[in-house]
């Protein structure tokens, strides 16, 4: 075992670390891999803040990982900012642990002479980041590892503008953190700095979805069955009350899934991009002949929704056409009561679907598109005050509609989604009849994501290796189709294959590769800025002439989908 790992192991084996931490460590020795994940490095403040499994070590959440965290904000706040109206918001989901966190965070912060508003109860990912410009705080932090599996846990951070810390916050607040001893947090909290979140946050939120995302031409909602379950999040907290109030007495819910539970006791993954999350709820819509399903993840900022396709089958939306459908009917919407043009502005990001891009142009509005990540959607909305943001979205199963929060909404989402339907319905149509048209009328695109788990050390350093492989070696062609354009967006090129030009990529550095060929389709790498994990993004396209035809078209754009899989075999 390397000299840094026994210096970690022998730091945290006398105080500042407690007694309970001293013995947890040497029940680890008897496990020398556990002990060596546990040690072997520092869990990284990344992307929007710090996500990881939960136990002792330096690459453990735990209380002396998240006071270390806040430690270092509060470093940053204090030297940087008027310590008079600082103040910050603190949330927490349904994962174990995570009221616990909370608390660390908001005694370290009344400790450092901040004053610290914190949710009496757990409280959705979204009404943080409302919560944040309502209260008027520099800094918001969530207690959340979003849709991971019950022994992760996580620590969030939002800047003044309700969205997720971007450069160069996120790298200063990082230096901060870093220079943090342990033996610096401040644990002794000051009662009389710490407030509860009033109540009127919740209402004011839900009073503002209602106003987004209702639509006036529905005409009838009390007798419509739709099926929801929060999967033993947080989302169980709001919206059965946001679907009462917009008039959905019918809403059937998945009782045993809205109890929420840090162990997620009914579904192996709480992560409703998988359907197998969604199997208690789609049957629970058999057996009540309902329209569409919708659960939402543990913090209530993603969703995933099913619908009826032409054989009457209950099938799951992936987050592309989730997103592409919501997209129309929001602009249909608007270009019913006024002329849209490059004023208004939707927003994505490089790894979903391109025909995004198409819906723009066929509204005549703007599309701009980002990295991976919501917390890159909201600084465009800071970034184009003159431009009216109608909503965001991306392939991981999250929206944004409207600009009162600045991240992913399941919450909102939901309400429009159920309203989708309703309004397609009272036209005669279906949810899966409009995806069909979007592809009669704009191109056929399918995508697949594939996430391959590369754990710890060795795995990390695969991840690495594998991504530079092919920046260094690139196909010729994937899927039986020559590449035309290879953009390295950690160097800014996007490489012209054909006419040997180079374009600057105006996007901040990222490791991420991206190949595009002469007919459109696309191959993207990058590791997950919160698993280990390398993802694979995958995006074939082909002409629908009739509805008669989806089934086929659909098999041969999966069969090109499998061809490229084998190609790459990553």
């Amino acid at each position: 075992m390397d000299k840094f790992i026994l210096k970690n192991i022998e730091k945290w084996s006398s105080p500042p670390f407690s007694d309970e931490i001293i013995a947890e460590i040497d029940k680890l020795k008897k496990n020398k891999n556990e002990l060596f994940d546990s040690f072997y490095k520092n869990l990284e403040f990344g992307t929007g803040g710090m996500r990881g499994l939960m136990g002792v070590g330096t690459n453990r959440l735990n209380k002396y990982t998240i006071g270390k965290n806040a430690q270092g904000i509060c470093n940053y706040i204090n030297e940087n900012f008027n310590k008079i109206s600082n103040k910050v918001v603190i949330a927490y989901d349904c994962r174990n642990n995570s009221k616990f966190f909370a608390s660390i965070v908001s005694n370290v912060f009344s400790a450092n002479s901040i004053k610290a508003y914190l949710f009496p109860s757990i409280c959705p990912t979204p009404i943080l980041s409302f919560a944040v410009k309502k209260i008027g705080c520099i800094c918001g932090i969530v207690i959340t590892a979003s849709h991971n599996p019950p022994e992760y846990n996580g620590f969030k951070v939002y800047w003044k503008n309700g969205g997720q810390i971007v450069p160069p916050e996120d790298r200063l607040l990082s230096n901060y953190i870093n220079r943090i001893d342990y033996s610096e947090i401040k644990f002794e909290k000051k009662s009389d700095l710490i407030e509860k979140v009033d109540e009127e946050v919740n209402n004011e939120f839900i009073s503002l979805c209602l106003k987004n995302g209702l639509n006036k031409k529905v005409n009838n909602r009390s007798n419509i069955k739709i099926i929801f379950t929060a999967l033993h999040g947080t989302a169980a907290k709001i919206v059965p009350k946001l679907l009462n109030k917009a008039g959905y007495n019918s809403a059937l819910y998945v009782k045993s899934q809205m109890n929420p539970d840090g162990n997620f006791s009914t579904v192996k993954s709480p992560n409703p991009e998988n359907v197998e999350s969604l199997t208690l709820a789609i049957k629970l819509a058999n057996k009540e002949d309902a329209k569409m399903v919708i659960g939402t993840d543990p913090d209530a900022d993603r969703l995933g929704v099913a619908v009826r396709d032409f054989n009457n089958k209950i099938i799951l939306l992936n987050g592309n056409q989730l997103m592409i459908l919501v997209f129309n009917y929001l602009l249909e919407q608007k270009s019913n009561n006024q002329k849209l043009n490059k004023k208004s502005f939707i927003a994505s990001t490089i790894v979903s679907t391109p025909m995004v891009e198409r819906i723009a142009e066929y509204y005549n509005i703007d599309c701009k598109l980002s990295l991976t990540g919501f917390k890159w959607i909201a600084k465009m909305i800071d970034e184009n005050p003159n431009q009216k943001f109608i909503a965001g979205g991306e392939e991981s199963y999250g929206l944004m509609i409207g600009d009162y929060i600045r991240d992913k909404d399941s919450i909102t989402a939901s309400l429009v989604a159920y309203e989708m339907m309703c309004y397609y319905r009272e036209k005669n149509s279906s949810i899966f009849n409009e995806l069909i048209n979007l592809y009669l009328k704009h191109g056929f695109y399918k995508e697949k994501l594939i996430s391959i788990i590369k754990k710890g050390k060795s795995g990390k350093e695969e991840i690495s290796k594998i991504i530079e492989k092919y920046r260094k070696n690139h196909p010729k062609s994937i899927g039986d189709s020559n590449i035309r354009f290879f953009s390295d967006y950690f160097h800014s090129q996007r490489l012209d294959i054909e006419n040997k030009k180079i374009k600057k990529i105006n996007l901040p550095k990222s490791n991420v590769i991206e190949f595009e060929t002469v007919n459109g389709y696309k191959l993207i790498l990058r590791p997950s800025g919160t698993e280990p994990k390398i993802k694979m993004y995958i995006s074939v396209n082909a002409f629908l002439e009739s509805k008669d035809m989806y089934d086929e078209v659909n098999d041969i754009l999966e069969k090109k989908i499998s061809q490229i899989i084998d190609e790459i075999n990553i």
